[in-house]
């Protein structure tokens, strides 16, 4: 009996020890500000609409390009990077299918290219003002490709 609330107790401070360093490592991606609620789908065939291989996570502006984070992730590095001058703008559309149920409500999913690479990023409206327009400052002479 004792021995089974000792494990029950150690098992109850792992789960919230485990929850604290989610909360921990959420709010040290978001200390530098610029972050937003971003899905991403990368290695995205054309045509592809399925609501398969959304991955929910934090992207952050660093300089001349966006870090993206997992949400559900101890890493403290990000997952991807999208740099501003190798990022294309294919199209804009909103969620459909089996997409509405693995998407956070209101998201518009953008279509894009980074390099050889097709991928979607899934946003809300604001967030997806704020990463066209991040897009559109590059500095004079880099080419920007917004659809």
């Amino acid at each position: 009996m004792v021995l089974a609330l000792l494990v029950s107790g150690v098992v109850v401070v792992l789960v919230l020890l485990g929850l604290f360093v989610f909360g921990l490592r959420r709010r040290l991606i978001q200390r530098s500000g610029g972050t937003f609620d971003c899905s991403l789908r990368w290695h995205v065939p054309e045509n592809e609409t399925g609501g398969k291989g959304w991955i929910y996570g934090v992207a952050r502006y660093n300089g001349d390009r966006v870090e993206w984070f997992r949400v559900f992730s101890y890493a403290p590095r990000p997952r991807r990077f999208l740099e501003r001058s190798a990022v294309e703008v294919l199209e804009r559309r909103t969620p459909q299918g089996e997409e509405e149920l693995a998407l956070l409500s209101d998201s518009i999913v953008l279509a894009c290219r980074h390099r050889d690479t097709r991928l979607e990023l899934a946003m809300s409206e604001d967030a997806l003002t704020g990463f066209l327009a991040w897009l559109e400052a590059a500095p004079p002479g880099q080419r920007v490709n917004v659809a």
